[in-house]
């Protein structure tokens, strides 16, 4: 009776180990828009407190890459875009299993390490001491469309063309904008970030007026992948939910 006794606990043991180890090895890849750098490390953190079990790896990029990827068969499992387009050109490509919606809008603002008069942040921009203004490539990044359509709309682009060096992401962007240019035009959401928050608002950098361009609708979608589906749900879930967007509110985007 001792020998079966021991024989049952051990395999009751190696049942619960088993179980923990598969817990702990649940993992889901979600690929994020360049934008959501910041934003993305508090809602892991909020994830985790109900899912712990649950490990989020992210790819963050341009969303015109990370969707190329997709559809050369990158195993991602769910795409946080910087727009709709995106997420609904893989959708009509019958590479997604749910629709795109919209889980946050982003903003545009223009930065500068320097002091500034922003009081007139067209005229700032065309000012001739202003040399190089840092901007997303509108050919991969939603925040360079808005950007493209902020300029055409204050009737600014044949002026400013010259001064533009182009980043191939939100974050691409923002390290030109501190390194290499005068002014940048980012997301908003950066401004969040621990680093810049000795940065004042009307001295350093100013919100770009939204009559000036589209509302960036931010859109996820989950992707058709058959590992570890009911935990990309979860978080997938999770990301619509009011919890994660009060902080996407703290990062400075607006409600859907």
């Amino acid at each position: 009776m001792l020998y079966k006794g021991n024989s049952m606990l051990k395999s009751l043991l190696l049942l619960t180990f088993f179980s923990i180890t598969s817990l702990i090895a649940s993992s889901i890849n979600v690929a994020l828009s360049a934008n959501l750098n910041y934003v993305i490390k508090e809602l892991k953190q909020e994830f985790s407190k109900t899912y712990p079990h649950i490990k989020i790896k992210t790819i963050l990029g341009s969303s015109g890459k990370l969707t190329t990827q997709i559809k050369h068969g990158a195993p991602y499992n769910i795409f946080l875009s910087a727009n709709m387009e995106y997420p609904l050109a893989l959708f009509e490509n019958n590479l997604t299993s749910s629709k795109p919606l919209v889980y946050a809008k982003g903003t545009l603002s223009v930065l500068s390490l320097k002091e500034r008069n922003f009081s007139d942040v067209i005229k700032l921009l065309q000012e001739p001491m202003i040399k190089r203004v840092a901007v997303a490539n509108p050919k991969t990044a939603p925040y360079g469309k808005a950007t493209l359509e902020f300029f055409t709309n204050a009737n600014i682009l044949k002026t400013i063309k010259p001064k533009l060096i182009y980043g191939e992401s939100a974050s691409q962007t923002l390290s030109y904008t501190l390194r290499a240019a005068d002014l940048g035009l980012i997301a908003s959401s950066a401004l969040y970030a621990p680093q810049m928050k000795h940065l004042i608002y009307n001295k350093h950098w100013v919100e770009v007026k939204q009559n000036l361009y589209s509302p960036i609708k931010q859109g996820i979608v989950l992707i058709k992948n058959r590992k570890n589906l009911e935990e990309a749900q979860l978080f997938y879930t999770f990301i619509l939910s009011k919890k994660a967007k009060d902080i996407f509110e703290k990062y400075g985007y607006l409600a859907p």
